[in-house]
């Protein structure tokens, strides 16, 4: 019996691990031709390519010619580059081999309190840098501590960490990366060197978009990058991922600037110049009206908050007095917005207020 089990069982393996084989292959052809996003795509690869961002550059292309490298703390706007720059940097240093045992990124999706900094980044920055990079290139001997969206960690967690980047300073350097430098703790900050990243110029991000509409075929009016930038607030990150949603969108036609309008769900210029005609008008049933159909569009009231700003002062149809009154209020509805009030209140409370200073001097 055992040897009629055996027989067959020796027969029907060799099919199977054929198909098994044939299964793997196919999985494997399916992972090369993998698209991934056209931020990652383009994401920086060495530290020549990182734009706009000198300073840093500077720094870290003489850390990379052998000169040791500060604990270092990066800030500014978000799209800017800061997790990018590092991770170059960390790349060219360690080479592909070594890199992921000489790096550990915390981001802030990961556990970042008080026992994560004593138990996992302790442990880490304890251990010691050894092993020689394949390529016979010179390897620096510490590691680096990537803590993303530091300002995101708790005073606690930010206490304990810098008794750490003392005594683990001759094998372990940090980075720390935030928006918001302020809610650094002034220990950290006293202890790194600081960095900030600028928002990118228009002429950069409009060199940078050119170059990825350019490899990936894409037919984009001037105009429409333009407004792409504007849109996108010095922000890179944004700009590219809104380009990947337009190109996707059209199918291979042009990108045109009503295209990304659409896409990045800025309210049209036309609808906001009938908002303030129905201020001007003084009947609130019609103000009410407009104010609904803004809703019903689906548009943010946070982003005809931004955009109002904007309009309001820059116009010189308004005296000072009333561009005060309604900027104040445009501040106090972000911040009821941001509280997670009613949309529809808040527009109609700010209307309201707008509607007041349009009429009662007229």
């Amino acid at each position: 019996m055992q040897a009629f089990l055996k027989g067959p069982a020796t027969i029907s393996t060799k099919p199977v691990a054929a198909k098994e084989k044939s299964a793997a292959g196919s999985s494997g052809e399916g992972k090369r031709t993998k698209p991934i996003p056209w931020v990652e795509k383009y994401r920086p690869k060495n530290v020549d390519e990182v734009a706009f961002q000198d300073e840093v550059v500077a720094v870290l292309k003489k850390s990379l010619e052998g000169a040791d490298l500060p604990n270092l703390l990066f800030y500014g706007p978000p799209g800017t580059g800061k997790t990018s720059t590092i991770l170059a940097a960390a790349r060219e240093l360690f080479g592909p081999d070594l890199f992921r045992q000489r790096v550990l990124e915390l981001n802030a999706s990961d556990e970042r309190g008080i026992q994560v900094i004593r138990e996992k980044v302790k442990a880490f920055a304890q251990l010691t840098a050894s092993g020689s990079r394949s390529d016979g290139k010179m390897c620096p001997p510490f590691k680096i501590v990537i803590l993303d969206e530091a300002d995101s960690m708790t005073s606690a967690a930010q206490a304990a960490l810098r008794r750490t980047m003392e005594k683990e300073s001759k094998t372990t350097r940090f980075c720390l990366i935030c928006n918001y430098i302020s809610r650094i703790i002034e220990p950290l900050t006293s202890r790194c060197s600081k960095f900030r990243f600028k928002p990118l110029s228009d002429s950069i991000q409009q060199q940078r978009l050119l170059d990825v509409s350019e490899k990936e075929h894409v037919k984009i009016s001037n105009e429409a990058i333009s407004y792409l930038v504007k849109v996108s607030e010095g922000d890179l990150r944004k700009a590219i991922t809104f380009l990947q949603s337009a190109t996707r969108l059209m199918g291979g036609k042009e990108i045109t600037e009503k295209i990304i309008t659409e896409i990045a769900g800025v309210i049209p210029k036309e609808t906001i110049d009938e908002l303030l005609l129905g201020c001007q008008s003084g009947s609130f049933e019609k103000l009410e009206t407009l104010a609904k159909n803004l809703i019903n569009e689906g548009f943010a009231v946070a982003q005809l908050v931004n955009q109002l700003h904007d309009t309001v002062v820059e116009s010189e149809d308004y005296s000072d007095k009333q561009k005060s009154a309604i900027a104040e209020k445009l501040a106090e509805v972000d911040k009821c917005l941001a509280d997670g009030a009613d949309e529809f209140l808040q527009l109609m409370s700010l209307c309201a207020l707008v509607m007041q200073q349009l009429t009662q001097n007229t």
